[in-house]
């Protein structure tokens, strides 16, 4: 009796490790995959630097909410390599900053 006890906990451990790491490894490849595609031709991230933090703090400077202002616009300037010059608007510099929406729609980034 005292060995089924032990052969079934042991049986609920191993299903516990298989539905772990089956669930685990495909975030592990997406992972390495996102990894190496960031350094290929076709990415949407930045190969260039640009002071994402410096252009945000100009951009935000007169926003009266200043670190929501500063979090939006550096996702923004992540994915954009860009952020249009000045407080407000001058969006035609930067169309791919000015496309960026939320997902109700809005503008996302200031």
């Amino acid at each position: 009796m005292a060995s089924s006890t032990a052969l079934f906990r042991l049986s609920i451990l191993l299903i516990f490790f298989l539905a772990f790491f089956t669930i685990a490894e495909p975030r592990l490849v997406l992972h390495s995959q996102m990894s190496t595609s960031t350094q290929g031709e076709g990415s949407s991230l930045p190969k260039s630097g640009i002071d994402c933090s410096g252009a945000c703090s100009v951009r935000c400077s007169e926003s009266s909410r200043p670190n929501l202002c500063k979090r939006a616009c550096g996702t923004c300037c992540l994915r954009c390599n860009c952020v249009p010059p000045g407080t407000y608007g001058n969006l035609q510099m930067c169309p791919c900053y000015a496309a960026l929406t939320t997902h109700n729609g809005q503008p996302k980034c200031p």
